[in-house]
């Protein structure tokens, strides 16, 4: 293997894959004689662009030096947490920095990066320290808090005093004093029973269990952590203070429910009513309206002076003005050939002298006036002597 290639794994100097054996040899020569290093420490999630410190003025390099030596930061880190500002001579911070995320569990949070100059080349090791802050809350591990289903601790009516009912486990991600925990008994159904220990979690009974306490038992434990300002979180535990399971079974069968099924009723119930008045209102508001409309259209009616304009049904026709039937069905008087001898004469059938009115029809006045022109002649053939 390459002696060369070893040192980069090594080192974990990502750049000098690039470089040349001999040069990767020089860079490790100088990294062993290289003076000035320099330590920083500075806390955790500051701001990108914060100043870290000065290294021109900490090293004692010239702002000329920075500029000609083409100064540059080389790190194994995937992520390029801070940047070198070569016109300033300043070290700032480029990506948030999480100590969590960067050294988890291990104690104290360090990491180191080199700065490079050329000509001729100069390399100077900077470590920066990373200080926890406390921006992570305790996190509860028992009892877990499932939401839906009930977990209850049981504890027997002939329990002395002292008796252990359950311990609350929880832990904080951050380090030193941001991470000590302390456990507070916030509300308890029966405050005179329990108590909870303020270092370990413990919850013990403080007196004797007797028959006239209830059976059900709620306590609300506050776990805080000793950062400034500090953070806590809250656990529920319930307590079921009987003998057998049967009991606690039947007492606790809506304990966890009660209130939630109470107050999603309630809000159902106001949801429905809100529903139905405001139907009822704009249904009766909608018949006023009708109502109204339809009045003040009766009485302008009533008050106008315009004519009225009958209507006749679709084929009603009467050319004399006394006519009930439609043309169709009229007769015709025919005149008499001697007036003295009473003598009827009887035209032509009524269908071909008389205008239907229908829309279908495609005869015209003048044929039918010209039809009864030539019958009306004497020497017409229909008429009767």
């Amino acid at each position: 293997m390459d002696f060369g290639k070893y040192l980069c794994r090594t080192l974990r100097w990502r750049l000098c894959y690039k470089l040349p054996s001999q040069s990767i040899l020089l860079l490790f020569f100088l990294s062993q004689i290289a003076s000035g290093q320099i330590r920083y420490s500075i806390p955790e999630e500051m701001k990108k662009g914060s100043l870290i410190g000065n290294v021109a003025l900490d090293l004692g390099i010239d702002m000329q030096r920075l500029r000609s030596g083409r100064a540059r930061i080389v790190t194994g880190e995937s992520i390029q947490y801070t940047e070198l500002k070569t016109d300033k001579g300043i070290l700032v911070v480029n990506e948030r920095i999480d100590r969590e995320q960067l050294c988890g569990e291990l104690t104290p949070c360090s990491f180191s990066f080199d700065m490079i100059l050329e000509n001729p080349m100069e390399l100077h090791p900077v470590k920066l320290m990373i200080q926890d802050q406390n921006d992570n809350p305790p996190q509860v591990l028992y009892p877990v808090q499932t939401g839906g289903s009930l977990v209850a601790e049981m504890v027997p009516r002939s329990a002395d005093v002292g008796y252990l009912v359950t311990k609350v486990v929880a832990v904080d991600v951050d380090s030193g004093q941001n991470a000590w925990l302390s456990y507070k008994l916030q509300k308890a159904t029966d405050r005179a029973l329990f108590e909870v220990g303020l270092q370990n979690g413990e919850i013990r009974t403080i007196r004797q269990v007797t028959d006239k306490d209830a059976v059900k038992q709620r306590l609300t434990v506050i776990v805080e952590d000793n950062g400034q300002p500090s953070r806590s979180a809250t656990v529920i535990v319930n307590v079921a203070v009987a003998d057998s399971f049967p009991e606690v079974l039947s007492e606790f069968t809506d304990f966890t429910h009660d209130k939630e099924y109470n107050d999603n009723l309630t809000f159902y119930l106001v949801l429905a009513l809100a529903v139905v008045s405001f139907l009822f209102i704009t249904c009766l508001v909608v018949i006023i309206s009708v109502k109204i409309y339809r009045w003040r259209q009766s009485r302008i009616l009533y008050h106008s002076n315009l004519p009225v304009i009958p209507y006749y049904p679709p084929r009603y026709s009467d050319t004399l003005g006394t006519g009930t039937l439609q043309h169709v069905y009229n007769y015709e008087v025919c005149r008499t050939t001697d007036s003295r001898k009473s003598d009827c004469k009887f035209g032509r059938a009524v269908s071909q002298n008389v205008l239907i009115m229908d829309p279908s029809s495609t005869g015209t006045m003048q044929r039918i006036q010209n039809e009864k022109s030539i019958l009306d002649e004497p020497d017409s053939p229909l008429e009767v002597s």
